[in-house]
């Protein structure tokens, strides 16, 4: 493969001390870890912030004369609607980047869409309903307890053990403080159970890498298991030291077998290319069912997706250098 120069696109973090800085400031982290690795791989980069100042980076863009990008935005000045658009702009200027298009980033980010879609599909996901400052209406088969989450955001964003409500009447005011602050709400059924994260890696067809579980043997009783916003982002917190990651070797090969297929569907379903991870939950009756499709998971080294790239034997600047061969690849297409 040639030498590239190769354009790392980034959204712009916000102030420390804002609301969920820490999330936002992470993608500092992975723009750091991809220059070491492109500086390994000896292709020449630059880096540049995607902000609403469209004709700014588009002039960043063309006087950089990048060749390939990697496509690092999650949202546009915080905005997780506008997460396709940095995608979108690549395309309209001809540069091949890493990850999913456009129209897959949008649809794989809203939350009820991404429900429709698995549901529609006979692909098994907890029952649902979406609220959007009106009247309750819980579908029939629905039960307590539920989980909510903001239709739009990522990264946990809006989710802490508050999340988890136990009965109908906790349920509206919990709903209308949500609602004024993160907008539409999605109102899932809870499954008490396993958690597990399968990542996925590869064009045309995405390869399953080591399955990964997360720990929750160390929370108490009273704690629900979720991994909140504090166990992502909070290194202060109870929840941040006890979800860690494992990667479990006893697995039945049946299970395992179910896991992948699952993953791979939503891959295909979604309409995803190069990575992905797909969050499942096993009940307890052993019935597995889709929580959330991540298109463009976090590449900071001790994230989810980097960490199940190392447990195939592959290292850091190794992976970042088949992303770059994967766009290399469907750019010759």
């Amino acid at each position: 493969m040639k030498h590239l120069k190769v354009g790392i696109i980034h959204n712009q973090p916000i102030p420390k001390g804002e609301p969920n800085w820490e999330s936002s400031a992470d993608v500092l982290a992975q723009v750091e870890a991809i220059e070491g690795a492109l500086n390994e791989l000896g292709h020449p980069h630059v880096c540049i912030p995607f902000t609403r100042d469209l004709g700014h980076f588009v002039s960043q863009v063309q006087a950089a004369e990048i060749t390939t990008a990697f496509n690092l935005c999650e949202s546009v000045d915080e905005d997780p609607l506008l997460i396709g658009h940095p995608a979108a702009v690549l395309e309209l200027l001809s540069i091949p980047f890493t990850g999913s298009s456009a129209m897959a980033l949008l649809l794989s980010t809203d939350k009820l869409t991404v429900k429709r879609l698995l549901t529609a599909s006979g692909l098994r996901t907890p029952p649902f309903f979406i609220y959007e400052g009106s009247e309750v209406l819980r579908p029939a088969g629905l039960n307590f307890p539920v989980i909510l989450k903001p239709r739009f955001q990522d990264a946990s964003i809006g989710i802490e053990q508050e999340s988890v409500v136990a009965s109908s009447t906790e349920l509206l005011p919990r709903l209308e403080e949500l609602y004024a602050r993160y907008g539409a709400i999605l109102v899932e059924e809870y499954i008490v159970g396993r958690e597990f994260n399968v990542s996925l890696f590869g064009y045309p067809k995405a390869q399953v890498m080591p399955l990964a579980e997360i720990d929750f043997s160390g929370f108490p009783s009273e704690l629900h298991r979720i991994v909140s916003y504090k166990a992502k982002w909070d290194e202060d917190s109870f929840e941040y030291h006890h979800t860690q990651r494992i990667f479990p070797t006893n697995l039945p090969a049946p299970l395992q077998q179910a896991m992948r297929h699952m993953a791979q569907d939503c891959f295909t379903l979604f309409g995803l290319r190069d990575y992905a991870r797909v969050d499942l939950r096993l009940d307890q009756q052993g019935r597995l069912a889709i929580l959330e499709i991540n298109a463009n998971p976090c590449l900071s080294p001790d994230a989810g997706f980097p960490a199940a790239v190392a447990q195939s034997r592959m290292t850091y600047t190794e992976m970042v250098g088949e992303f770059l061969r994967l766009v290399s690849l469907r750019a010759a297409l």
